[in-house]
């Protein structure tokens, strides 16, 4: 049965991953995120849909929201992986000001879908959020880790609050994952080596790794796995 899925941040990276993922089994699947450019060029080569947006904007949320309410009524699975570390990507500013900016990129990009749209999702339906290692483990002396960290309880209550609906709630947090653009031109050879010691598979991970954990969470075979903080990311929360 084809089902009908967004992805927040489905233009690039991760994002892309997940909605090609949903794509090769037929669904409708819209992804959003600021780039319309960007989002254009995926939707076409996974036939998709795209439509441009600031999710950290309550009114553009709204559009979004009445756009999806028009073409297809209901969704099924809401994937949630809008974000990056603004501070690590010239973000400038006091502490509050670059705070302000984690928190808009990667909090509320992930909570104004989630409330503006949960209204839409049929029963059985299904909610996951891109979190991070960070979340556990600090993000070097920036605010990303925090602000990842603050949708985890958010997972939980909305667990609790949906699961009476059939619809679970679940995280995914990767660690390193090549082939996208958070790091951008940033992380050194030294750096990814002592990243890839820290894992216990001897390896960094793919857009591909995180898509299929997502496809699984979304699946039938996930039903009764609910308000849990799924990490990808070959053992490296725990180090050497």
């Amino acid at each position: 049965m084809t089902r009908v899925i967004v992805v927040t941040g489905g233009g690039t990276g991760i994002g892309k991953a997940i909605a090609a993922r949903f794509a090769a089994d037929g669904d409708q699947v819209l992804i959003t995120g600021r780039r319309a450019g960007v989002l254009e060029k995926t939707a076409e080569e996974i036939g998709g849909t795209a439509l441009a947006a600031d999710l950290s904007d309550p009114a553009e949320v709204a559009r979004v929201r009445a756009a999806l309410a028009e073409r297809f009524g209901v969704i099924d699975v809401l994937v949630n992986n809008a974000g990056g570390n603004i501070e690590r990507h010239g973000g400038s500013g006091g502490v509050a000001e670059r705070w302000t900016s984690n928190f808009r990129a990667n909090v509320l990009t992930a909570v104004l879908p989630t409330e503006a749209f949960r209204d839409l999702l049929n029963p059985s339906g299904r909610i996951v959020f891109i979190t991070s290692i960070a979340a556990f483990r600090g993000s070097g002396g920036t605010s990303y880790g925090p602000m990842k960290a603050a949708l985890h309880p958010y997972v939980f209550d909305l667990a609790a609050a949906l699961g009476p609906r059939g619809i679970t709630v679940n995280a995914v947090a990767p660690g390193l994952v090549e082939d996208t653009e958070f790091f951008g031109d940033t992380l050194s050879e030294e750096r990814r080596a002592a990243l890839v010691t820290q894992t216990h598979t001897g390896r960094a991970g793919t857009p591909g790794d995180i898509a299929e954990t997502v496809h699984w969470l979304a699946s039938s075979g996930s039903g009764h796995v609910t308000a849990q903080i799924i990490q990808v990311n070959g053992g490296a929360e725990r180090g050497r």
